[in-house]
């Protein structure tokens, strides 16, 4: 009796702290209310919206954006074709990685891995990456108070990637921002970086004042 009592107590509890297990779908979109705990969150054709106060383990979709409510938790985020939106204050244990789309972290969001995509905009207002920013063709915005540990890489395109993109990207560090490690450039970028802006050693280009 008292160790089924003690299952019946731990299902309620469970439910009460609205967890689940993985969740996974092929052609439709998953929405996690606030609160609700899950393992892996994955779909193929569809979005993700991560609801406030929320917890995951990987995030994963191929053609789809991705939105995490504010102080969300997340180990990683995925996603091929579509934009990622981390909201104020969520964490990210590991990285965010997008092929084609934009990555927006809005204040206090922050990601201990890397942020990278190949094309698409990187927008950091008062967030913080710590272990450096990577893309091809995207431009990157690093607000006031944001901080970009490790680093930014902008890499050179290559085989048919390198035709026809257009103008160079633009990397604008705004005053109050801080990047430390290397700003490194493999192709050719517009880089303007504000007066009281704190930035580290920076090869393949000269910066201009913003």
């Amino acid at each position: 009796m008292q160790r089924e009592l003690a299952v019946l107590l731990y299902a309620v509890s469970a439910v009460a702290l609205g967890s689940t297990g993985n969740i996974s779908k092929v052609n439709s979109s998953i929405t996690l209310g606030s609160g609700q705990q899950a393992g892996d969150v994955s779909t193929v054709n569809g979005s993700i919206t991560i609801g406030s106060d929320a917890k995951v383990r990987d995030v994963e979709t191929v053609n789809g954006a991705i939105r995490v409510g504010e102080r969300a938790q997340a180990r990683n985020i995925e996603t091929v074709n579509g934009g990622v939106t981390l909201g104020e204050g969520v964490l990210v244990s590991d990285g965010v990685s997008v092929v084609n789309g934009s990555l927006t972290l809005k204040p206090g969001a922050r990601v201990d891995g890397r942020v990278e995509n190949v094309n698409g905009d990187f927008e950091l207002d008062g967030a913080e990456v710590r272990r450096g920013l990577e893309t091809v063709n995207g431009d990157v915005r690093v607000g006031a108070g944001s901080r970009i540990d490790g680093g930014i890489l902008v890499e050179k395109s290559n085989g048919w990637l390198s035709a026809g993109w257009g103008k160079p990207p633009r990397i604008t560090i705004e005053a109050g921002a801080v990047v430390n490690g290397p700003l490194r450039f493999e192709r050719e970028v517009e880089l303007k970086v504000a007066e009281g802006a704190v930035i580290g050693p920076v090869e393949g280009v000269a910066p201009r004042r913003l």
